[in-house]
């Protein structure tokens, strides 16, 4: 069974659903904290001192001077003024105390269904490992603002990528465990009889981390044309013939085309998909299928736009919040047909 107590069903469905709320929040606020350049404005770690912020000069002062260490200040930044500084100060603080919110919010429910005994055993077992993730995700991001702090002027494009692959595997247990308490059906996790869907959401999840890569790298500076790299296929300042993975993703053409023409393969396999659900002749699926398509093409839409926009700010954060809705979308619709 599912749940052991029925009659906290409402409360445990309210829980899960304001949690996957506070995560989409929160990767919409780490999405817009890199995309300001305010990761590294805080250089340490602070887990439990940097709960609140600054309140005096004196304090800012202190913050200012350990930012002016490290190498995005000296290199990127030189000029900046205590007041420009305080701005990608807040964007760092805020996204911090984000983490901080959804650890406390999360467990202490949790820990209350735990003692009036509502959850099965499974159920346990899957929430505290996602308690697990949410831990580990913060200690995640913080190794990953110290990839930035000593040779580099930003953080390691590696280690942005799993911190925001945690985030998505996070929000789609949560996602996966509403819809099950919703349907009041115990359906394992992504369990798919459709082999094709379930190609989907893994692709999707390497786009997702190749994205970070195009961030972390900041790959979306150059080739700002499309459907062409300027005015080739592939990427004319690299040698294919010279071609090793491992020096390529670091290359920010190379990982830009594979972003690039990831899209392209996805699309492909939605509109397998799509013919597969036609022949259902089934409305149910078709809904699902409807809301999956549509957010593809607005997430592709966005991605372009974003490109040859000269990587506008309010387009690249919807492009990534259109890919939270789309990671829900292949959910919900493998939830049904599985």
């Amino acid at each position: 069974m599912y749940l052991i107590k029925t009659n906290y069903q409402k409360f445990i469905s309210s829980w899960l659903l304001t949690s996957i709320i506070l995560v989409f929040l929160m990767i919409v606020i780490g999405g817009l904290t890199r995309l300001t350049n305010s990761g590294l404005s805080i250089t340490e770690w602070e887990l439990f001192r940097g709960i609140l912020p600054p309140f005096t000069q004196d304090a800012w002062i202190l913050y200012f001077n350990l930012y002016k260490e490290i190498p995005q200040f000296k290199l990127e930044n030189p000029t900046m003024t205590l007041n420009e500084f305080k701005i990608i100060f807040y964007w760092e603080y805020f996204h911090r105390l984000f983490g901080r919110i959804i650890g406390i919010f999360y467990i202490t429910p949790l820990v209350y269904f735990t003692y009036k005994k509502a959850l099965s055993k499974r159920l346990l077992y899957l929430f505290y490992f996602i308690f697990l993730m949410i831990l580990l995700q913060g200690a995640m991001g913080w190794y990953m603002v110290e990839s930035g702090l000593v040779n580099n002027v930003s953080v390691s494009h590696y280690r942005l990528s799993l911190h925001l692959f945690f985030a998505f595997i996070i929000i789609s247990l949560l996602f996966w465990a509403y819809l099950n308490l919703k349907s009041v059906r115990e359906k394992i996790f992504f369990n798919l009889k459709n082999k094709t869907l379930k190609i989907l959401f893994f692709l999707i999840l390497c786009q997702i981390i190749l994205g970070a890569f195009v961030s972390g790298l900041d790959a979306g500076l150059i080739y700002q044309t499309w459907p062409k790299m300027n005015f080739h296929f592939f990427p004319d300042d690299l040698n294919i013939y010279d071609f090793n993975l491992l020096i390529f993703l670091n290359e920010q053409s190379f990982v830009q085309f594979l972003h690039r023409n990831l899209a392209y393969i996805i699309t492909l396999f939605v509109i397998i998909i799509g013919v597969q659900v036609y022949k259902r002749k089934d409305n149910f699926y078709l809904k699902g299928y409807y809301f999956m398509f549509v957010a593809l093409i607005v997430q592709i839409i966005l991605g372009v736009f974003t490109l040859i926009s000269g990587l506008n700010i309010l387009l690249a954060s919807l492009h990534q919040i259109t890919s939270v809705i789309l990671v829900f979308s292949v959910l919900n619709l493998n939830h049904k047909m599985s």
